[in-house]
């Protein structure tokens, strides 16, 4: 036994050294741009490491520069839930936007001006990173925020992206680390890969986020290991340990510090008067760049500030990105048709002769209402301008009235709804026009769609085709029948057959235990999300609950605006509706959750408004707000008579003089933990909200600077 230790410790050691060697010169090729090697050098180093391993395979790891080829294929990609989720930007377009969101930001924020950070919008795959005790554990695409793709073995094979993050002098790696980021190719990389495809018989991709987002999707790493795929991280998603960055600046070094590359060239700004220069300097730059971008991400550096500032459903107020004017190309109106969409709306559609706007081929154009048709006056048979709005929505800028033939056709709204015949309606001032038939099979078509899909009750086999058949075959007069359906008949329809059939029923069945949040996106209420529902859900915790509430009382819930509330109580005062939540409700669906620990009910803090001001020590802005919540509490943003009190910690603002002008009791920190935990003791360590809260220690409100578009540009 001696004798094998003094013969496999200098392997081991040698093999260290190996490795390390490689992952420097990787870092120098692929992050520094500074190749730090010759190719016969590096191929050498790696000839040596495969030899040594393949001699000593108990000796390989996965953090090796050899596994990073691939591994074998993958049946499919499971799911990973986000714990912070990832949030996508809202956009501005010009300056006087920029100034608005940030004179709204700094307004939020109690202060004068904001300093800001302004970074390239990278046209790439939005990605996290997650590493464990420094050590690159899994990574996922951004999916729809709350769940994305595993992808751990695909991203594996990215060369930029560290497997091991180095150690820093004197003080501990993070216990957990999430790292987001854009994968991207650049344009040569794209070029030359688009030409090695069509070479090979392939179909070349459209354009650079195209070709990086179906790279990282191949089931075959192997195949993904022989695209030159690159990283840019842009943020840290959360932090388990160590000190975290008090602001975006910081963060960015922090990334540099472990070995990634941060998104280039970004700058800090004492004024939206340099924010919005530097945004004029990157859209002049964007041609002569080796990388794709669709505008620049502007950022509140300060990170206790964005935590003040907060978000709405969907987006963080502290941050916002400048969208480049959209590319625009010329195309004729072949004919304008009309869809029903699930509410009922009439929407005009332009079908266009396919043009390729920056990569994509458009074939066809939203006109938004009639209004819109009218005012641009678009006719079938016109020459129109096209663009893709923000890069991602085609749209009909305007039309080039001087090539007009005469032979053009005015279009007019249907008084009939073209899928049932119905007549159709339109109230004086509102924009859209209805179909008055409440049992339009292509409203309930829509409905069926939306209901079925995986951001909402998530029926698996059960796609467009098979529920617009059920419709047709009058199986199914509203979401509630698909609990109710005929199985021996389904069985005996054609394509379809007693195993199939089987498999149908059983994931209806399961779909009945999907948490109440997805019930209240499936029941398709106007305005209302992912995490507006989650919102609702903690708050209300049923149907019922929410049904009986006012509307205000709605308006009052954290996250939830004036509009979307009106919405969810015109929805719940529609006999219709409750006829068919009445059927889910017998029928067995869930329609009602278990209060969360310490959530409304029991608490002094239930159905209570409570405000937030400065900068709190013994928990984080989202920590606190998450522990309000699940006391039952709404967290405002700003003070009214309706405030039950605010809780003020250091540096706090201008609200504790609006709180004292109109007598809201003030609160200290320490008040604030009394009437969360009871006694100091009790408090949960680490600064966790509690157990099951799926909070860390440092959980800084994420931000997306993907596209908002999925895999295939759509939005």
């Amino acid at each position: 036994m001696a004798v094998a230790r003094e013969t496999v410790a200098p392997v081991h050691l040698r093999l260290e050294e190996l490795r390390r060697t490689i992952d420097r010169m990787n870092h120098d090729y692929y992050v520094r741009d500074r190749p730090s090697a010759t190719d016969a050098e590096y191929d050498a180093l790696m000839r040596e490491l495969r030899k040594l391993e393949a001699d000593h395979p108990e000796l390989v790891t996965l953090e090796s520069p050899t596994q990073r080829v691939g591994s074998a294929p993958q049946a499919g990609f499971g799911e990973v839930p986000h714990p912070v989720q990832m949030l996508s930007l809202g956009n501005v377009y010009d300056e006087a936007e920029l100034r608005a969101w940030a004179l709204r930001a700094a307004t939020r924020a109690d202060v004068a001006s904001l300093a800001l950070v302004s970074e390239p919008k990278i046209d790439g795959l939005a990605v996290a990173l997650t590493y464990v005790n420094g050590r690159f554990d899994h990574g996922a695409t951004r999916g729809d925020g709350s769940i994305g793709e595993d992808i751990t073995a695909n991203l594996r094979t990215v060369r930029s992206i560290p497997l091991l993050l180095p150690a820093r002098s004197g003080e501990p790696l993070p216990r957990r680390l999430e790292v987001r980021g854009e994968v991207y190719l650049r344009k040569g990389a794209f070029a030359a890969l688009n030409e090695r495809i069509e070479r090979d018989g392939g179909r070349p991709f459209m354009n650079p986020r195209n070709a990086a987002a179906g790279s990282l999707r191949q089931l075959d790493p192997r195949i993904t290991a022989t695209r030159p795929l690159r990283l840019f991280v842009y943020g840290i998603g959360y932090m388990d340990g160590g000190d975290p960055p008090t602001s975006h600046l910081q963060a960015l070094d922090l990334l540099r510090g472990f070995g990634f590359e941060p998104s280039p060239e970004a700058s800090r700004h004492p004024t939206v008067d340099e924010a919005w220069a530097r945004c004029v300097w990157w859209q002049a730059r964007r041609d002569a760049l080796d990388f794709e971008i669709d505008g620049v991400v502007i950022k509140v550096d300060d990170v206790r500030l964005q935590q003040e500032i907060g978000f709405v459903a969907r987006e963080p107020r502290w941050a916002t990105a400048y969208k480049f004017p959209a590319l625009q190309q010329t195309t004729r109106v072949r004919d304008i048709v009309v869809n029903v969409g699930r509410t009922g709306t009439l929407n005009p559609l332009a079908l266009l002769e396919p043009v390729n706007i920056g990569g994509v081929m458009v074939s066809r154009a939203t006109l938004h209402n009639e209004d819109e048709v009218a005012r641009k006056d678009i006719r079938v048979g016109d020459t129109v301008v096209v663009q893709r709005a923000g890069d991602v929505i085609p749209q009909i800028v305007q039309v080039i009235v001087e090539r007009r033939a005469g032979v053009e056709s005015p279009f007019r709204m249907p008084e009939a709804c073209p899928a049932c015949g119905a007549p159709t309606h339109r109230e004086p001032g509102v924009a859209m026009r209805y179909c008055t038939n409440a049992a339009c099979p292509a409203q309930l078509k829509q409905r069926l769609h939306h209901f079925v899909g995986r951001g909402a009750m998530d029926i698996a086999g059960l796609g467009e085709k098979l529920t617009d058949r059920f419709v047709d075959l009058e199986l199914v007069r509203d979401v509630a029948d698909l609990y109710a359906l005929d199985w021996e008949r389904i069985a005996q329809l054609e394509r379809l057959g007693e195993k199939s059939s089987e498999n149908l029923r059983l994931a209806v069945e399961r779909s009945k235990e999907r948490p109440l949040p997805r019930l209240l996106v499936a029941l398709g209420i106007r305005h209302v999300g992912d995490r507006s529902a989650r919102f609702l859900a903690e708050r209300f915790g049923s149907t019922d609950a929410l049904a009986a509430a006012e509307c205000d009382e709605i308006a009052a819930v954290f996250g939830i605006g004036p509009i979307l509330a009106q919405s969810v109580f015109d929805f719940f005062r529609e006999p219709r509706n409750l006829a068919v939540i009445d059927k889910l409700k017998a029928a067995g669906v869930r329609t009602a959750d278990e209060p969360t620990a310490g959530g409304a009910g029991g608490t002094a803090l239930a159905g209570k408004t409570v405000v937030l001001t400065g900068r709190l020590s013994s928990l984080t802005r989202p920590q606190a707000e998450e522990a309000l919540r699940r006391a039952g509490a709404t967290v405002g943003s700003s003070i009214s008579k309706k405030t039950a009190f605010l809780v003020a910690g250091e540096d706090a603002g201008s609200k504790a003089e609006r709180a004292q002008a109109l007598q809201v009791p003030i609160l200290a920190e320490e008040d604030l933990i009394a009437l969360l935990y009871g006694e100091r003791g009790t408090m949960p360590v680490d600064g966790a909200v509690n157990e099951d809260s799926g909070t860390d220690a440092m959980a800084a409100p994420p931000v997306e600077t993907g596209s908002g578009r999925d895999e295939e540009g759509r939005p």
